[in-house]
């Protein structure tokens, strides 16, 4: 009767994992939460046997067996909540948890002092700690405490629906830590132990964020998918408002000429109808801007799927002269600009996405000048030792020091009020990478913002440029 529960929860654990590889797909964060499930599902199968076990020396090794899953379950969700948050630094941290799991594992497989024995309860045999168990507590307070502090950390600077998928998963992490009250059974506390309960909803949840609430849907393909579907309404606001440019002006003149012949009063005040007869200047500008954030969001989604095939070289004053031919300023914000070329150079890329990179770079220094009332934006291109250089400086609000080393993160935006989505500058990082080059910032707070963009004298692209950007 004891090993019901921990026999069927454990083949949901199976079925969360099967559940999300067959509605999502592979995919680095997918198979991690398979290896997740699978590895739940081993331990609590085992679980349900020991507790079926009459023989105690049988017992002893079904325990062992059991722990030796445990002690990699706590690093198993640490590697999938690396994968989630996106955090490729954690990955040595993760290498290091694992190799710590498989050390432990050695000592449990060899010797009692991980798992010394067993305790007899009324529901059957359980595992009793060894001198050094208090070590495998100590990485799974570590390495869980650290996997809440990266989904606490990438939720708080994540935007929009970003943030309520990763609040749901530190809710569901929170709800897997209740599990530890099994530890207490090693320790000679007789209760049935309950952690399977919260072990199960917590995936549970995850599960059904990742596959309800697409938590493993790339924000940058969706953000395109939503931006081309823009198109259709933008194309009909602009026909709308150039029948509006046809005739508005001479509805204003009828009702100018019928209020100088008295027919009608003057309602309308002068400065109301100055702003009417440039209304449709104003839609359409609008509707330029709208125009260049949906090609700003589907050149960052093409940047996944070019090859090396659909890069050539291109000069990079040219670059530079079209986007700031084509970036949508705003009145006078482009005398603030100053262009310092040097000598020009060739790059080995696309044309287009440097083009959109130094939208993404225009578009973050003219609004730390308008932040800072004050300050231009200089760009300048030279070749300097064994690199090819683009620098785009601005001597706008800065960025201060703690948020400096986060810029180039997806997701991570200051401007939780002001539209910022937190991916132009890794989409940035993402096409320069691409390249074979290097993007760098370097900021004063008050003072100054410069970001290096850096391409090697000779190309050094990966054959698919996707393998590159991750």
């Amino acid at each position: 009767m004891h090993s019901l529960l921990p026999a069927v929860v454990s083949l949901l654990f199976l079925c969360y994992g099967a559940y999300v590889l067959h509605s999502r797909g592979v995919s680095r964060i997918s198979l991690t939460f398979f290896m997740l499930c699978v590895t739940t599902f081993c331990w609590q199968f085992t679980w349900a046997v020991l507790f079926q076990t009459e023989d105690e020396h049988e017992a002893r090794s079904l325990a062992k067996l059991g722990y030796l899953l445990i002690l990699f379950l706590p690093t198993t969700l640490y590697h999938f909540i690396a994968e989630l948050t996106a955090q490729r630094g954690e990955r040595r941290w993760v290498e290091l948890s694992y190799l710590v799991a498989g050390l432990l594992g050695v000592i449990l497989v060899s010797s009692d002092w991980m798992v010394a024995g067993v305790y007899a309860y009324f529901f059957g045999f359980y595992p009793k700690a060894g001198p050094l168990h208090p070590l495998h507590l100590a990485q799974t307070g570590l390495v869980v405490g650290r996997g809440l502090w990266l989904l606490y950390r990438r939720q708080a600077q994540a935007v929009s629906t970003e943030k309520t998928r990763l609040r749901y998963c530190l809710v569901s992490l929170l709800i897997y830590f209740f599990a530890s009250v099994d530890y207490l059974c090693n320790y000679g506390v007789q209760f049935y132990p309950p952690g399977v309960l919260f072990v199960a909803t917590s995936l549970g949840l995850i599960a059904q964020a990742m596959v309800r609430h697409n938590l493993l849907a790339d924000p940058m393909e969706v953000a395109a998918t939503i931006a081309h579907e823009m198109r259709t309404p933008l194309a009909t606001i602009r026909n709308q408002s150039r029948i509006l440019a046809k005739c508005l002006p001479d509805l204003l003149a009828g009702y100018q000429s019928a209020v100088e012949h008295r027919h009608i009063d003057a309602v309308l005040p002068a400065a109301q109808l100055d702003y009417l007869s440039k209304l449709s200047h104003y839609i359409e500008a609008e509707i330029s801007r709208s125009n260049f954030i949906v090609d700003m969001m589907l050149a960052s989604a093409r940047a996944g799927a070019l090859s090396r095939s659909d890069f050539s070289n291109h000069s990079i004053k040219k670059c530079v002269d079209e986007a700031l031919a084509s970036y949508p300023f705003e009145s006078s914000m482009r005398d603030k600009v100053v262009v310092r070329g040097g000598e020009d150079f060739t790059f080995f890329g696309s044309d287009v996405l440097l083009v959109y990179v130094l939208y993404n770079l225009f578009k973050n220094a003219l609004h730390a000048i308008k932040s800072a009332g004050q300050g231009e934006l200089e760009i300048e291109f030279f070749t300097s030792g064994t690199h090819k250089q683009l620098l785009v400086t601005d001597t706008g609000s800065g960025i201060p020091s703690d948020v400096l080393p986060h810029v180039f993160e997806p997701f991570y935006s200051t401007r939780h009020h002001g539209g910022g989505t937190g991916m132009g500058l890794a989409f940035c990082r993402r096409v320069i990478t691409a390249f074979g080059g290097q993007i760098h910032c370097e900021s004063l707070a008050g003072k100054y913002t410069r970001f290096s963009l850096s391409f090697p004298l000779k190309p050094q692209i990966p054959i698919w440029v996707g393998a590159a950007m991750e």
